[in-house]
């Protein structure tokens, strides 16, 4: 993949947290927030894009399949962002009941974003051959794993 868009989503995804976690701290305007997640959906979709090589009808059935897929995603996004803020809520508070809730609704959440990308796999096998499949899917991983180490670093762990 190519390192400059590779860089630029990386730059992205540091905004994105950068932006999420403060507004857990102190409530920061929503325009804000939707500015990033909307620049973020954006380069995402480049990235994809550059990487995917698609022919014309290739991309005529794959970016419908994306934007539905990418659309669920969000809501799965919006989720983690709501139990990101939920546990800075209570992380000088914390409970054992608080960490329970907390634990299970992150469990529910890793669990419905497999169940989405296994009810998404036959959608986009209509759209594109195995290989381009399973070239989509990495990049969904990587960029996954972006955000995931990406947050991990700004969230303290439970005392």
């Amino acid at each position: 993949m190519k390192t400059s868009i590779w860089m630029m989503l990386l730059g992205s995804t540091l905004l994105a947290t950068q932006a999420a976690v403060p507004a857990v701290a102190q409530d920061k305007p929503a325009d804000n927030m939707q500015i990033v997640r909307e620049k973020l959906r954006a380069d995402k979709k480049l990235l994809v894009a550059d990487n995917m090589k698609l022919t014309e009808s290739e991309a005529k059935a794959f970016w419908p399949v994306y934007g539905s897929y990418q659309k669920d995603m969000g809501k799965l996004a919006d989720r983690t962002i709501k139990l990101i803020q939920d546990y800075a809520g209570n992380l000088a508070t914390m409970t054992n009941e608080a960490a329970k809730r907390l634990l299970e609704e992150y469990m529910a959440i890793e669990s419905e974003r497999n169940k989405l990308r296994q009810t998404y796999l036959p959608k986009f096998r209509e759209a594109l051959p195995e290989i381009k499949v399973a070239r989509y899917y990495q990049i969904e991983n990587k960029i996954q794993a972006l955000l995931n180490y990406d947050l991990a670093a700004g969230i303290p762990l439970v005392e």
